[in-house]
């Protein structure tokens, strides 16, 4: 067969975490459905929990051309790439995964009679090594941003942030307006900055780590296109400050609705699926049926966060407290010490109006019809998600995008609440009065 007559082949590597992951999963789905050839590459970790949580082999098996490879991401398998560990990950990739992932391009592995060789590279904005490597066995690369276009933008104007002085960090005012980042002057305070943009020393190492791993103008510009998932209708002024620097974006969110337009009507197992790293509870959703329509908060603060007990506790007695219906998530892990002997009134008040699950199926959960209201973190993922359900959002953001997010949810969509830096049981206990109009 000449080669030539095949579809293109796209070699993907997403971040290895799960909402970059999941992000790419639907992208490379979509791919498939329009006839590429597409090598999805994750880490060998990250493929272990998928196999046992997901059915993305049997799934993708109806997609010919579609194929999955792994690559070790360097750390020991019982390390946790999550919480204070988290930048172990990123150095690992970049050291060690960086000269694997050369190997892999340049050994013929991914060559076949039936398909072409890897004709372009569609990799996570976060691994800049990908371009070099990409550069050095002359294929194209675009990158792709699991993240919001709000947050790029502030990662692009940290040069200016800190030549203006707003960062490092001075005084104590954290609801001083930040004024150099265009299209924010007015409503974005140092408070919605990412967390690290608080450091009071410029040579503060988390600091530093960013600004030497998301070099987002250099980065953007040697990559042929850069892939958000996000639409204009939502991030348009932004969008345009970026296209300023980055001709070749493309905004095609929200994938995961995308998606399911795509395959409705098909006799698929995707609309039943997912791309989770943890077994999802449907019980969850056997609960939901049997309570009244918009009286459930969902509670979830997503795949990354990690918090002490004690946060926990005054959440719970906030959720407890308010009289309102909950469906909480509390992710294995994601308690800095054991949940034990936990006050009688929470589990009694939780038997009573609750229900905890250790993962859930979040985008059936958001579009269920008991559910009015969502506590979370205000990841990307998750916000997308709720704003396609119209479900209102209350931020309680921990890093990266979410300080941005939370804001914007507030402030500029008018789509919830931002309680960023002010959460206790009091604050929890208000929520309720955002569930079924109360």
């Amino acid at each position: 067969m000449d080669q030539e007559t095949l579809p293109p082949h796209v070699l993907m590597f997403p971040l290895p975490l799960q909402g970059p992951v999941n992000a790419m999963f639907k992208l490379a789905e979509l791919l498939c459905l329009s006839g590429f050839h597409i090598t999805f590459l994750l880490t060998d970790h990250i493929h272990t929990q998928l196999l046992k949580y997901s059915n993305i082999h049997s799934r993708f098996n109806a997609y010919p051309g579609f194929r999955l490879e792994t690559i070790s991401d360097g750390l020991p398998e019982n390390h946790p790439r999550s919480g204070a560990e988290l930048m172990d990950l990123f150095n690992s990739l970049k050291i060690k995964t960086m000269i694997l992932f050369k190997d892999l391009l340049t050994s013929g592995k991914l060559n076949s009679d039936l398909r072409r060789p890897v004709t372009c590279i569609i990799a996570d904005g976060s691994m800049g090594y990908a371009c070099d490597v990409a550069n050095g066995v002359g294929l194209p690369v675009i990158y792709v941003r699991t993240f919001s276009a709000c947050c790029l933008w502030v990662f692009f104007c940290l040069p200016k942030l800190i030549e203006s002085g707003e960062i490092p960090f001075v005084g104590n005012d954290l609801d001083r307006p930040i004024k150099s980042i265009p299209g924010m002057e007015g409503f974005i305070r140092h408070r919605d900055l990412p967390i690290f943009c608080r450091t009071r020393n410029l040579s503060d190492p988390i600091l530093n780590l960013y600004l030497q791993n998301l070099p987002e103008i250099t980065e953007c510009s040697r990559a042929h296109g850069l892939i958000l998932n996000t639409f204009d209708a939502l991030e348009g002024p932004i969008l345009d400050q970026i296209r300023a620097f980055c001709p070749n974006l493309y905004s095609v969110g929200p994938l995961h609705s995308h998606l399911k337009h795509q395959l409705l009507g098909q006799s698929s197992p995707s609309l039943s699926s997912s791309n989770s790293l943890w077994k999802e509870d449907m019980s969850c959703i056997t609960w939901l049926d049997s309570q009244p329509p918009n009286s459930v908060l969902y509670v979830s603060f997503g795949s990354l966060a990690v918090m002490p007990k004690e946060q926990y506790i005054e959440l719970w007695h906030g959720l407890v407290n308010g009289g309102f219906h909950f469906l909480w998530v509390i992710r294995p892990n994601s308690v800095a010490s054991d949940l034990t002997n936990i006050p009688s009134e929470l589990s009694k008040g939780t038997e009573e109006r609750g229900f905890i699950v250790e993962w859930a199926p979040q985008e059936e959960v958001l579009a269920h019809k008991a559910v009015g209201g969502f506590l979370a973190h205000g990841g990307w993922n998750s916000t997308l998600e709720s704003v396609i359900e119209g479900v209102p959002m209350i931020c309680w953001p921990y890093f990266l995008d979410q300080q941005v997010n939370s804001r914007y949810v507030d402030e500029v969509w008018k789509l919830g609440r931002d309680m960023k830096d002010t959460c206790d049981r009091v604050i929890v206990e208000k929520v309720g009065e955002r569930i079924d109009g109360r």
